[in-house]
């Protein structure tokens, strides 16, 4: 199988290394020459500047890994052509040309896994399965909290050149850290609308957001937070649900799982696999979208599951500039 990797920033590199690690070693690049990687490890493989030219190698998969504002620019003619895809989240900035896509994969049968790589974690998996069971009643509030220092993510780069600071290739902290919005509807159900402040600290001198809180309704009643930041040192990352019958507790650094089931006066901790760290969550993401591009596995984050993500974002931004809920 032909993979084709468009973008090769942090997380392009790490698919890149993930792939040659899984054995795949038909690996070609679609490069701007703007990341500020070293890409001597390039050497050996085919890059290429100009995208007709490289789709002309005829990749069967291709990893969209490039800012999130030009992601579209990449997906739209792959799909055209047949080849699945791994679609960084969020898809995209804004929900132009998303109908046209949708409309194309269909057409063309490509597939297309989202990377929202927490889906593969083993505390949310551990959480989707407490929660479709049953066993600690129904879920009736969650809070999420997400902080990193922006500064320290690559300290190679001056952070305020990077596609996370600035606001024409899709950053800003709502976008950026978006996970939250995808794992919450994937736990919870349907957002059904949104209300939320976001703004910019200036402790950073960004052009984007760099903290926002958020409230998000879902239609079976369940009330949620979330809040985000660039600032937060050290970093954290937590999940809580309150249910009818006891509580949940995630710590996502160390991915320690707590769970109080009040029905059976009973607390457990599920601590992730001796060994595990974050890049587990990526290979496994990696190998599952070798079986969806072989067609062996559906997507477990669908194009869909992508598209009503970045709708919570975007409902997050609309609701903090007009100063209004925002139902979807």
């Amino acid at each position: 199988m032909k993979f084709l990797i468009a973008g090769f920033g942090s997380i392009g590199r790490r698919h890149f290394h993930n792939l040659i690690s899984l054995g795949e070693k038909d690996v070609i690049f679609y490069r701007s020459a703007k990341s500020t990687l070293p890409d001597d490890e390039l050497k050996d493989f085919i890059v290429e500047n100009d995208l007709s030219a490289v789709l002309n190698h005829h990749p069967d998969a291709v990893i969209v890994a490039n800012p999130s504002a030009l992601h579209l620019d990449v997906a739209m003619p792959a799909a055209q052509m047949g080849c699945h895809l791994l679609l960084e989240k969020p898809i995209s900035n804004s929900m132009a040309n998303l109908e046209e896509l949708r409309t194309t994969v269909k057409k063309s049968g490509s597939q297309v896994l989202v990377g929202f790589q927490f889906r593969f974690h083993p505390g949310l998996l551990k959480i989707k399965e407490i929660l479709t069971s049953g066993e600690i009643g129904m879920p009736v509030s969650a809070r999420a909290f997400w902080g990193e220092y922006l500064p320290d993510w690559h300290p190679w780069e001056d952070y305020r050149k990077s596609y996370s600071a600035r606001s024409d290739l899709g950053g800003g902290v709502v976008l950026t850290l978006s996970h939250p919005f995808d794992y919450l509807r994937w736990l919870l159900g349907e957002v059904g609308s949104v209300s939320s402040h976001t703004r910019h600290s200036g402790q950073l001198a960004l052009d984007v957001e760099d903290v926002a809180d958020a409230e998000l309704e879902f239609n079976g009643g369940v009330q949620a937070s979330v809040h985000l930041d660039y600032l937060q040192k050290p970093a954290a990352h937590n999940l809580e649900i309150v249910c009818s019958g006891g509580q949940i507790h995630w710590d996502g650094r160390s991915g320690l799982l707590r769970v109080s089931n009040a029905k059976k006066d009973l607390d457990q901790e599920y601590p992730v696999p001796t060994g595990f760290e974050r890049n587990d969550l990526f290979l496994a993401e990696m190998k599952h979208f070798i079986e969806v591009a072989k067609k062996a596995s559906f997507p477990a984050c669908t194009l869909e599951d992508g598209i009503k993500a970045l709708q919570i974002a975007l409902a997050v931004h609309t609701s903090s500039t007009d100063g209004r809920r925002i139902n979807l």
